[in-house]
Formats: C-alpha cells, structure tokens, sequence
C-alpha cells in the first residue's frame, strides 16, 4: 500500500508539471493575459504562425472589410521572408506580437541562451519591418516553463494566451470552427486562429457576422492593454499625490 501510494503521489506531481507547462492559462510558470477584464460584450481576434501572402492577405481584407482590428503573433522567419506583410498589418492598424524565429517544437527544451537569441531576432525582424516597437508574445504551442519565464521577464514583455482555442488547425471546415467559437463566446474572450489556415479568411468573416448579428465588438488588444497601463498610472500617481 506504501508503494502504491509514492507511486500515486508521484503521477500526481508529474500531471501537475505537465498541465502547469501545457495550460498557459494556468499562469504557474508565466503570468499570461488570456481575456479581457470586462463584463462589455467585446472580444479580441488573435492570429497565430503567420505571415504568408496566400492566406494573411485575404484575411486582411476581411477584417478590413469590417473594421476589425486584431493581433498577429508572427513567426520571425516568416516575416523575415514577407516583411512587406508585416508593414501592411501594421499599416492597416493591426498589433504586431512576437511567436519565436522559428517556431520549432523543440522551442521550450531550448536553454535560456538559445531562447532569448531566437526571441530577440525575431523581435529584430518584427520590428525593423513593422516600425513598431513589439511587447506582446505568445509562446510557441502555447508551452510555458521556468526558462521562458525568465527570459520574458528580462525582456519585460506581455505574455497573451486565449480563453478559446478555435482549433482551427483541426477542424476541416470554417463552420466547424465557428461553431466550436460559438459555444464558448462570452464578453472579453480571446479568441486564437490561425492566419496560415486556408480558411481563415472564410471562417473569420463568418465569425464577424456573427459578433456583430449578437450585439458583439471586436476591440484592439494592443489599446486594451495600453488603457489598461494608463488606469494603472493614474492610480498610481493619485495615491503618491495622497503623501505629497
């Protein structure tokens, strides 16, 4: 019963590494925006893995079809590859985020020498290309651990993850994808796609049908968060005001 019970105990704590790593919105490792702090039916469109003209095109002129502002973690070597995609996002007043270089699998095993170099060429790129200075990542497969915790910290960026995953990169239709966003809507989710998908632009456009038939906003994550900041200095400021 003793070894029944070590070996218990055991799975236990292996489960509970295992879900602090694989669950970004368990925030164990790295504190990880993944919704809006609002009651206000608005949710925020994020875009995964891009970019690449076949598919991150269409999808543009689809948000810019309804007025939609969203985010796009872009991997480095893809931007490297298409910087005049990235210029157009940021032009078109999309929030441009960090997704690693690479993108590689084997991204959260990397020492925190290899994974702060792969992270600040890609902010290089991203940035040389976008004008823009980029703050926002999101981790690779959404993996985090100590190691990256570390890093970012360094960094100083701001960590988004999502409270619905469309898996659109399951899903064999835009419907499907849809459907699954729609069981799980609610005021100031985040939503995570994929603008490599070849449906994207179909599934987003049935998507913003949808939000704006049901009274829904699509918001800025980049201006949340930047009323969000100013909030919090002006709190601070009244109360260092209190003592002066």
């Amino acid at each position: 019963m003793i070894w029944l019970g070590i070996a218990f105990l055991v799975l236990f704590v292996l489960f509970l590494l295992f879900w602090s790593s694989w669950s970004i919105s368990a925030g164990v490792y790295l504190k990880t925006v993944c919704r809006l702090n609002t009651n206000e039916k608005v949710v925020a469109l994020t875009y995964d893995d891009g970019p690449e003209p076949a598919t991150t095109l269409p999808l543009l002129e689809v948000l810019k079809k309804y007025d939609a502002k969203a985010c796009f973690f872009c991997v480095g070597h893809k931007a490297e590859q298409f910087p005049e995609i990235v210029r157009k996002i940021v032009d078109e007043g999309h929030t441009i985020g960090n997704h690693s270089y690479g993108h590689e699998a084997t991204f959260p095993l990397y020492g925190k020498k290899k994974m702060k170099e792969d992270l600040l060429k890609a902010q290089q790129i991203l940035e040389q290309a976008s004008e823009r200075q980029v703050r926002l990542f999101r981790p690779p497969f959404g993996v985090t651990n100590p190691t990256m915790r570390s890093v970012v910290k360094e960094l100083g960026w701001t960590t988004i993850g999502w409270s619905i995953r469309s898996l659109d990169t399951q899903a064999q239709t835009a419907d499907k994808v849809v459907w699954r966003i729609k069981r799980k809507l609610k005021p100031g989710v985040i939503i995570l796609l994929h603008d490599r998908m070849p449906c994207c632009a179909e599934l987003t456009e049935e998507l913003l049908v949808y939000l704006q038939e049901n009274g829904y906003k699509v918001v800025s994550l980049n201006d949340v968060l930047s009323k969000k900041n100013q909030q919090i200095n002006k709190s601070v400021n009244q109360q260092i005001n209190l003592y002066v």
